[in-house]
């Protein structure tokens, strides 16, 4: 098992320097220049010149960014235009509240989608199976930032039982987490509904039932085993999604997290900022992704027998 695991670890490694080289490309052609974040609009040629001298800035594109990637390497993500701070430290403040942000919200949305969309398989023509459905459609159609305003409007101004801004304190993230996972938790449980609709009518459920296993165990041990492969892959694409989803949901709520981190450094063009909240981001997802495949590793008998020993 080893083996895969390490294959895919190394398979990583030129996807997450791809998405690096895509971002510091975007950010490079992206209209603005440093010397007028840093010195101001009223700037000597002078002051400017040492400014581009010093952030390597007169370099040609191959040369800065491959002088970017060894700096990542040493964790070097630079200083702050804004600031003049050291990005990694900017992000070791904010990781924190998102990694939280994310990890509550990804509880609520696998808690709350599993249960629901396994029973709404199992009888699939009922009035819960039918309400599930739409209400799951409307989840999936919700803008986010939407729903984090009249969720805003609704139990902060309205009613007064929550704050209107985010925080670590348990009030503080109830709001944001019901707004980032909303959509993901429809998309879960339309996911494993259709997962477990495709089990139930496999032949060896049918053979099941005509050797008497007990109804509560043909659902629990023989067809949920089989509809949780594609249903791990969702909610591991959920988890990268919902990083992205952040930005919007932590601006809502004024979240100190890294997506308004990476919100403010978008508004103040501090481009160290930026690409290393970026660069971060995309680390997380790809290594969320390689989980995913390790718990496909356990789960799935096909790539245990692909990777077993004397094969």
């Amino acid at each position: 098992m080893y083996k895969y695991v390490i294959k895919r670890l190394l398979a990583l490694i030129p996807v997450i320097l791809g998405v690096i080289f895509i971002i510091y490309l975007i950010l490079y052609l992206t209209p603005g220049d440093a010397v007028t974040t840093i010195l101001g609009v009223n700037y000597t040629e002078e002051a400017a010149e040492r400014v581009r001298e010093e952030l390597g800035l007169n370099q040609p594109f191959l040369v800065q960014f491959g002088t970017y990637v060894l700096n990542l390497c040493r964790l070097d993500f630079g200083n702050s235009y804004i600031t003049g701070l050291p990005v990694i430290e900017q992000i070791a403040a904010r990781f924190p509240a998102t990694f939280i942000l994310v990890f509550v919200s990804m509880a609520l949305c696998t808690i709350l989608s599993l249960p629901v969309g396994v029973q709404s398989a199992v009888k699939p023509n009922s009035f819960f199976s039918n309400f599930t459905s739409a209400l799951s459609m409307i989840g999936i159609a919700l803008p986010t930032f939407w729903l984090g305003l009249m969720l805003i409007l609704w139990f902060s101004v309205g009613l007064g039982w929550l704050p209107s801004t985010g925080s670590l304190s348990v009030k503080g993230l109830i709001l944001p987490s019901i707004t980032l996972c909303a959509s993901f938790m429809a998309g879960t449980m339309r996911t494993t509904r259709s997962s477990m609709l495709e089990a139930l009518n496999q032949d060896y459920i049918r053979t099941a039932k005509a050797k008497g296993v007990a109804h509560k165990d043909v659902i629990n041990k023989h067809a949920l085993k089989n509809a949780l492969l594609p249903v791990i892959t969702v909610i591991g694409m959920n988890v990268g999604s919902q990083l992205g989803g952040s930005v919007l949901t932590e601006t809502v709520f004024a979240f100190p997290g890294l997506g308004r981190l990476l919100m403010d450094g978008i508004n103040t063009r501090d481009t160290p900022t930026v690409l290393g909240a970026l660069v971060v981001m995309a680390l997380c997802i790809g290594l969320c992704n390689l989980l995913v495949d390790i718990i496909f590793a356990f789960v799935d008998p096909r790539i245990k027998s692909q990777y077993s020993k004397g094969r």
